[in-house]
């Protein structure tokens, strides 16, 4: 075999170190181009070979003109146009106008993944060209020396080339005919292709006069023969009138041939026909071989793409440039492609378009910082399919407002597989046929399970060898690993970027390695010898017990022997046993995702969202919890993963990428899971472990199951958990698959705001005790808090608003709920910031209510004529018999005041000092919980005034009694008083 027939995916056996080298990107940067285009990577392989296979495609307008020369400096717009003058009395001119248009429709229909960037974001938005290396055969052959992602970032990048120059003349002054554009997957080889359609079809690349796209996939369907004009003519019906004129007229034609590595091209003559008639029928890998031999329209220029195992294919005579397509090795590249993507209209949903630009903003800047520090995250978005991923994680985690949300975040990870991978077959010339991204499952997922379950992100060599070669035992085996390791590697493991771990890999996204263990898991992989042994073993005698049957069906009727009807008895029992090992697997299945989802040691993290979140954003996200793991021990998602895998939508995705889980299965383990996960999701939970079940559950897209899992949590707990838009989404989807009461649903301190509340509203209306405190809370949110305690389904009985900035217009809302209200009992508006004005205004309405017992109005700036107005009202209440009012601005007199008001006289007790007259208050310890839990929300110095008047009227009182018993109740309370006043003045409190 000669040298062009090598290929650059012939790695040595043993290095797998070597494909460092090749990392998506070469090694600099390079100056940026804008032009219309879909997604890079994503929606390219996938989409571009859905819409290729269709009569016709489209694509769309750009917004900035290329950059450069063309092929020839002669040729030039005019000369287009004079070409095409030659044409225009003819009905080829406008037969070409509607293929042009016919294109530019079909490429301008988006995938469903695209949709969520907004109704702005359409593929008239710019998109940013990845980096093109112009290659050789030297190159290709011959692997260049190690490098690390550090050194591709720094090095600068040489023989870079523009997409429009791919046809200029070589080194030698020779002209290009046929052009190499190779690739591994993700590197965007598919929209690199659409950008040049959508340039033609809006007379940006006037060297061709004539455009025709061919899908390799497509063509490889057929086997029929078939005539090159008839070829044509059935994918592009307009061009009935222009193909005659091919190989008769200068027309300046481009032939795309789109994913050469679905075809097996043979360029022997004995083995493919030398074919020179473009009416000659010949089957369509003729056609192709014939067009690259330059024996069928010679004159033809044509632009191949492949991925690297498949360049061996077309002999190095044939090809007159070799480019390889790089991703964003530049990290500006990637700021702009997120820039452009995060930064669209619409974006951030139709409601909040004002309110979400800054956030928008903040994203960016957040992003390109964390790219800036070369964290690994810069190491993956190299390839601009990650970047895609990363934008829509980012979308899901900020901008997802809709109940239920609209998407899983699984199933953004099956959707991104599908995009890169959908009927990808790894090796078109082996004989299993064996689809991408079921070797992947089952190669690189084994893998990744063995990291989750060893809590280790960092693999060496060895590790590599050991998982992908120790059972390689063929010849058609070592094969398939071969185009892996040079097409598909790289798209998931890449060289770590930390100090130290330079020679070891990494997963491209550290949550690529939960979701491919999990599918690995859930797939039934995770087998033992006997296992796999008795699988295969009860399908054989299955299928031979058919056949069996029929003969041994045959012979009873000439030969009616009684041990026949044994024997075939007999032939079924293997898979009648095997068939109930296997569900012992799938309640394997199941005690293996409660396992990971409970785990213990995990209770301390931030929740997996967060996690995602910091992990994108680096550590300018959530703050981390001081004794939290470093991330690469943490595999909170792996469970999670598991849940979504099984959602039926998911596994109708995963069925186009030839892997398959019966719904039968399914089921199963939903079933098993019963009897594990519910029961230990009743023990009780930390609130960021409640928040990662009930994503689970969300995650699962099982209403039943999430049904029964939610009616036995009767108390809900999240204090403390950030809860996103998202996360309220996920909360409310999820508790909405109940109609039950909650007991109590703490949500104190998660940065709630008025959206926030909007999402959440169906939830709060079932809950007895809510807690919404130390959430900044203004006068909007109690305007949502006045619908829901007037609403007639509400049954909120204990209202806490404690450390919330309602103000005075605030307390005019929750005054208004007061006084139409019919289930509130206890009231807490603890330091909300009313004043005298807002205490008067909740005075006014309280005489309407009928049902209130408690309300706390302390720390609110009330002085001794509001305090005094609201005892008054609360004498005369039916139900109201405790109103607190420490902490605030009362005067000596106004103590005395309220002091006569004594509880056997009017029926209502006035919490406002630690003392009553000459002894101590029974709410003394109440007063100072109280304090004690607020103190680090409050301000420390009027703390310490107050701190200081109490105890000056304890030592005052004591001294005004003379009941032995008396005094040493208030010096108990004045040395608990001192205690806090020590601590605070030392800061230990």
């Amino acid at each position: 075999m000669s040298r062009a027939m090598q290929c650059q995916s012939c790695l040595p056996w043993g290095s797998w170190t070597q494909l460092r080298r090749s990392l998506p990107g070469s090694r600099g940067t390079r100056s940026v181009y804008l032009c219309a285009a879909s997604v890079p990577g994503t929606a390219g392989s996938y989409f571009l070979r859905k819409i290729l296979r269709a009569s016709s495609i489209s694509v769309p307008r750009s917004c900035v003109r290329y950059q450069g020369g063309s092929q020839e400096h002669s040729v030039q717009p005019s000369s287009s146009r004079h070409g095409l003058s030659q044409l225009r009395n003819v009905a080829s001119s406008d037969a070409i106008k509607k293929h042009q248009k016919s294109l530019s429709a079909w490429f301008s229909h988006q995938p469903n993944e695209e949709r969520q960037f907004g109704p702005s974001f359409s593929l008239d938005a710019v998109h940013v060209d990845p980096v093109i290396r112009e290659s050789s055969l030297e190159e290709i052959l011959k692997p260049s020396p190690d490098l690390t992602i550090q050194n591709q970032l720094q090095q600068p990048c040489s023989r870079v080339i523009n997409l429009q120059n791919l046809f200029d003349v070589d080194a030698c002054g020779r002209q290009v005919k046929n052009v190499v554009l190779y690739g591994s997957v993700g590197t965007g080889k598919s929209t690199l292709i659409k950008k040049m359609v959508v340039d033609w079809c809006h007379g940006r690349l006037p060297r061709f006069e004539l455009v025709i796209p061919f899908s390799c996939e497509d063509l490889s369907h057929s086997h029929a023969p078939i005539s090159l004009r008839r070829l044509i003519t059935k994918k592009y019906q307009h061009l009935r009138d222009v193909v005659p004129m091919l190989g008769a007229s200068n027309l300046k034609v481009l032939f795309i041939l789109n994913g050469l590595e679905r075809l097996n091209l043979d360029f022997r003559l004995a083995g493919t026909e030398l074919c020179c008639d473009p009416n000659e029928p010949v089957p369509p890998s003729a056609v192709v071989v014939n067009l690259l031999r330059k024996y069928l329209l010679p004159e033809a220029s044509i632009i191949v793409t492949t991925r690297p195992s498949a360049v061996r294919r077309i002999p190095g005579k044939y090809v007159g440039r070799y480019a390889e397509i790089c991703g964003f090795s530049d990290t500006n590249l990637q700021k702009l492609y997120f820039q452009m993507r995060l930064s669209q209209p619409g974006c951030s949903g139709e409601n909040s378009v004002g309110s979400s630009s800054g956030e928008q903003e903040n994203l960016v800047e957040m992003l390109s910082r964390n790219l800036e520090r070369h964290n690994q995250i810069a190491a993956a978005c190299f390839l601009p399919s990650y970047c895609w991923l990363v934008c829509t994680t980012l979308h899901f985690l900020y901008f997802t407002r809709t109940v239920p949300p609209s998407q899983t975040l699984t199933g953004i990870y099956t959707s991104f597989l599908r995009l890169n991978f959908s009927g990808e077959v790894l090796d078109s010339t082996d004989p299993t046929n064996i689809s991408m991204m079921k070797y992947v499952a089952k190669m690189v997922g084994k893998l990744a399970y063995e990291g989750v379950m060893s809590r280790k992100t960092c693999f060496s060599e060895d590790d590599l060898q050991q998982c992908f070669e120790v059972e390689m035992k063929t010849e058609s085996e070592l094969n398939l690993l071969e185009v892996f390791r040079s097409d598909v590697f790289r798209f998931f493991l890449t060289p770590c970027v930390q100090p130290g771990k330079e020679h070891t890999f990494v997963f491209t996204i550290p949550a690529m390695q939960e979701y491919l263990a999990a599918l690995y898991v859930v797939l039934g992989e995770k087998k033992t010898l006997a296992q796999r042994v008795g699988k295969e073993l009860s399908e054989v005698i299955g299928k031979v017990s058919e056949d069996v049957a029929v003969v041994l069906s045959i012979i009873s009727k000439v030969l009616p022997l009684r041990f026949l009807p044994v024997l075939f008895n007999l032939l079924k029992i293997f898979p009648r046993y095997f068939s109930r090992l296997s569900g012992k697997d799938r309640d394997a299945i199941a005690h293996t995702m409660a396992e990971e989802l409970f785990k213990e040691e995990d209770y301390y993290n931030d929740d997996v969202l967060d996690q995602i979140n910091s992990s994108i954003l680096g550590m300018e996200g959530p703050m981390r919890h001081p004794d939290e793991a470093p991330d690469d021990e943490v595999f909170e998602l792996f469970p999670i993963f598991m849940g979504g895998i099984l959602s039926r939508r998911n596994r109708a995705i995963l069925e186009q990428l030839g892997c398959s889980i019966k719904n039968l299965a399914a089921f199963e383990i939903a079933k098993a899971m019963k009897k594990t996960v519910i029961r230990n999701s009743r023990k009780g939970l930390p609130p960021s472990e409640l928040m990662d079940y009930l994503f689970f559950l969300h995650e699962f897209q099982n209403e039943r199951f999430t049904a029964e899992a939610i009616r036995s949590l009767r108390t809900v707990n999240l204090s403390s958990v950030k809860m996103t838009p998202l996360k309220c989404s996920v909360l409310a989807s999820v508790m909405g698959t109940t109609s039950h009461e909650v007991e109590e649903l703490n949500l104190s301190s998660c940065n709630l705001d008025t959206s926030s509340l909007r999402i959440l509203f169906p939830v709060l209306l079932r809950c007895k005790a809510l807690h919404l405190q130390l959430n900044s809370l203004g006068s909007d949110a109690c305007k949502e808090i006045r619908a829901l305690l007037l609403h007639d389904k509400c049954v909120v009985n204990n209202l806490r608003l404690a450390n919330n900035p309602v103000g005075e217009q605030g307390a005019q809302y929750l005054a208004e709920a007061l006084a139409g209200n019919r289930s509130l009992t206890h009231l807490s508006l603890l330091h909300t910031a009313l004043g005298d004005r807002g205490a008067e205004v909740i005075a006014q309405h309280l005489a309407k209510n009928q049902h209130l017992q408690e309300l706390n109005l302390g720390y609110n700036s009330l002085t001794d004529t509001a305090a005094l107005h609201v005892v008054e009202v609360a004498k005369k209440h039916t139900t109201l018999d405790k109103v607190h009012l420490y902490f605030n601005d009362i005067s000596e007199d106004g103590k005395r005041a309220l002091h006569s008001l004594r509880m056997d006289q009017d029926g209502v007790r006035a919490l406002v000092f630690l003392t009553a007259g000459t002894d101590v208050s029974e709410y003394w310890s109440n007063i100072l919980n109280v304090v004690q839990r607020n103190l680090p929300f409050w301000d420390r110095e009027r703390v310490r005034q107050h701190l200081a008047l109490i105890l000056q009227d304890l030592e005052s009182s004591r001294r005004q009694t003379a009941n032995p018993w008396r005094k040493a109740k208030f010096l108990r309370v004045e040395s608990e008083v001192k205690k806090m006043l020590g601590k605070l003045q030392h800061g230990t409190l």
